[in-house]
């Protein structure tokens, strides 16, 4: 019989994690999840204002994030429909040449193990970024991975990381706007929909990335 209180307990656990001791304003990860949750969101790591509230997405990428998924703040933090666990737990610090250091190596492959497969309710998980896309599914370009979601329906769907320096990225592939955000609000909406979840109309093609 499975155990109701083990994701409350493993939730607990990824808070309190303290195995990266020499990061640059320490410890503090930010996850949120329950078993009732439908949506996973897999980004990267926390940003300073993250690390500082301690609320995902809580910034200007969580904003356009939103944007892009036609959804209000308060539908976004509905824990119990929504989870966000991203590629690393805490805040990185910042690359010498400028812009947020990638995820801690590691950090993923030790969580998301003990995480995701409690999450019973789950529908649809969205890869937003580069490394969330690389850690779930394997080596492989971030715009042919967006560009042929489809691929990875019903079960993910992958996404640029929100934050300004994808602005321009979106301004040169307007498909992007055209016909990937169409059809994200309604996987999405189709995901956290009150109703039964229906895969049977769901694309045949192969699997997306190298997989994991």
């Amino acid at each position: 019989m499975d155990d109701p209180g083990l994701l409350a307990r493993e939730v607990a656990a990824a808070r309190a994690c303290t195995r990266c001791t020499d990061l640059p304003r320490g410890p503090r990860p930010v996850l949120r999840a329950s078993a009732t949750a439908r949506l996973l969101i897999v980004g990267q790591a926390p940003g300073t204002r993250v690390h500082e509230t301690g609320v995902p997405w809580n910034d200007a990428s969580g904003d356009r994030l939103r944007g892009w998924l036609g959804m209000t703040r308060a539908a976004f933090y509905d824990e119990s429909r929504i989870a966000v666990i991203p590629t690393g737990l805490c805040y990185p610090g910042r690359l010498q040449q400028g812009g947020d250091a990638p995820p801690r190596a590691g950090c993923a492959a030790h969580w998301h193990p003990r995480l995701l497969p409690l999450l019973s309710g789950l529908r649809l998980t969205l890869l937003v970024g580069s490394h969330a896309q690389a850690f779930a599914l394997g080596r492989g370009g971030m715009t042919g991975l967006v560009r042929d979601f489809r691929r990875c329906l019903p079960d993910r769907f992958p996404l640029p990381h929100p934050s300004w320096r994808t602005i321009g990225w979106e301004q040169r592939n307007p498909w992007f706007a055209a016909e990937v955000l169409p059809a994200l609000r309604a996987a999405v909406a189709a995901a956290l929909a009150d109703a039964p979840f229906d895969r049977s109309g769901a694309p045949s093609y192969p699997g997306c990335g190298g997989g994991r």
